[in-house]
């Protein structure tokens, strides 16, 4: 499990000057560990944007995809051959599913079932920079704040400042003006 990870796009719609645009968000999930990457997000996601992605998800300081990894991606038109060949020059197999096979990439639609249902779709974005501020509210959200049922209801990533006492009033903090909540135990 250490070695696979999963890539889709989901798409949203912004309000822009040029009226209501649909944006498709590129991420890379982890599977044994959950961490999710948003890779990028564009209203025209074409050949050379998605293959500059490839490149910076296996660069070798920054990103998020190793050499000896395992890539599970449906089999969407944009994931081009490019895509792919980039990939494996950085030693990451991409591995293209079944068509019509959602569950073989569940950890990938749990995580677009979760972003739409506890953020995206209880939202009213205005332009590029209210979709970016949302993602990366809900990305903390995710993996610093919300219990994983998959994972036994733990906290994927926890802060070192999380207190684990059972005394002390119980706090809330907030994102994205209350959307998204986290209760925890204050200090006693």
């Amino acid at each position: 499990m250490d070695v696979l990870a999963a890539t889709d796009f989901f798409t949203t719609e912004v309000w822009t000057k040029a009226g209501l645009v649909t944006y498709y968000v590129l991420f890379f999930i982890h599977v044994a560990s959950r961490r999710v990457h948003i890779a990028g997000l564009t209203p025209y996601p074409d050949t050379a944007w998605v293959t500059q992605i490839a490149r910076n998800v296996t660069m070798a300081d920054a990103g998020v995809l190793s050499p000896g990894q395992y890539l599970l991606h449906d089999r969407d038109s944009k994931f081009t051959e490019a895509f792919d060949e980039t990939l494996k020059a950085a030693g990451v197999k991409a591995v293209k599913l079944p068509a019509q096979s959602p569950n073989l990439n569940a950890h990938a639609e749990r995580f677009v079932l979760s972003v739409k249902t506890e953020c995206l779709s209880r939202m009213i974005l205005f332009g590029e920079a209210s979709l970016r501020r949302a993602l990366s509210n809900f990305l903390a959200h995710y993996h610093v704040e919300r219990p994983h049922q998959g994972k036994g209801n733990v906290i994927l990533f926890p802060e070192e400042s999380a207190n684990t006492a059972r005394a002390g009033p119980v706090q809330c903090r907030e994102r994205l003006g209350g959307l998204l909540r986290f209760y925890y135990r204050g200090a006693g």
